[in-house]
C-alpha cells in the first residue's frame, strides 16, 4: 500500500510539473490578441476579437507541431547522453539517471515557445513603432499639404468639399487624396508626395476614385 502510494505520488508530481502547457497557452493567447490590437507589429493594427483569434492558430502551430518536434529531439539527446556506460568486464554498468516522461518534456517545450512568441512579438511591436509614428507623421503631412492647396489654388467647389477628402497610400510617403464634387458624381485628385520639403503636390488627371483607383493599380 505505501509502495502504491509512492507510485501516486510520483506520478501526481510529473504531472504537476508538466501542466502549464494549456494554462499558459489560454493566458498567452489573450495577451498576443492585446499585444496585436495596442501594440501591432505591422503599420495597421488588428481588433481585439481578430487579434485574439491569429493569436490562437498561432500558438496552436507551436504547440501541434513546433514543440512535439523540440520534445522528440530533447528526448533523443536525454536518450543518449543519460545511456549507461560499462564500468566492468561483464558489461554490467551504472544505472542511467530517470529522464522525465516525454508529456513532461513536450509540455515543458511548448510552454516555451509559448513565452518566447510572446517576447517576440512584444519585440516586433516595439520595433515598429517608430514607423508606426513616421507614416502618422506622413500622413498627417499630406492632409496639411491638400487642405493648403486646396485653399491657395483650388476651385471654389472643391474649397466647399475639403472635407470630403479621401486618402490612399501609394508607397511610403506617397499619397494620392480626392475630393468629391458637389454632386457626388465626380472626383478630383492630387498626388503628394511628403518625401520632399515641402511636399511636392501634382492634379491627377484621372477621374478615378480611389477605392477604383486601388483595384486598377494593385497599390496600397
Amino acid at each position: 500500500m505505501a509502495r502504491d502510494r509512492r507510485v501516486w505520488a510520483s506520478r501526481l508530481r510529473w504531472r504537476l510539473r508538466g501542466g502549464t502547457q494549456w494554462p499558459t497557452f489560454a493566458v498567452v493567447t489573450v495577451g498576443n490578441g492585446l499585444l496585436l490590437h495596442y501594440l501591432p507589429p505591422l503599420t495597421t493594427g488588428f481588433e481585439v476579437i481578430p487579434g485574439i483569434i491569429i493569436a490562437t492558430f498561432g500558438n496552436l502551430f507551436l504547440i501541434g507541431a513546433v514543440a512535439p518536434w523540440i520534445a522528440r529531439r530533447i528526448r533523443a539527446r536525454q536518450a543518449a547522453a543519460g545511456a549507461p556506460e560499462p564500468s566492468s568486464p561483464n558489461g554490467a554498468g551504472a544505472v542511467a539517471p530517470r529522464q522525465p516522461p516525454y508529456e513532461v518534456v513536450l509540455d515543458r517545450a511548448a510552454t516555451g515557445l509559448l513565452l518566447a512568441g510572446v517576447v517576440g512579438l512584444l519585440a516586433a511591436g516595439l520595433a515598429s513603432q517608430p514607423l508606426i509614428v513616421s507614416e502618422t507623421e506622413a500622413t498627417e503631412q499630406n492632409a496639411q499639404a491638400v487642405r493648403g492647396w486646396v485653399l491657395a489654388h483650388g476651385t471654389s467647389e472643391q474649397r466647399r468639399n475639403i472635407d470630403t477628402a479621401n486618402t490612399i497610400r501609394l508607397s511610403d510617403g506617397y499619397f494620392r487624396t480626392c475630393l468629391a464634387s458637389d454632386d457626388r458624381r465626380r472626383v478630383s485628385c492630387l498626388f503628394v508626395d511628403t518625401n520632399r520639403r515641402p511636399p511636392e503636390l501634382r492634379e491627377d488627371t484621372s477621374p478615378t476614385p480611389n477605392q477604383d483607383y486601388v483595384g486598377r493599380s494593385g497599390s496600397y
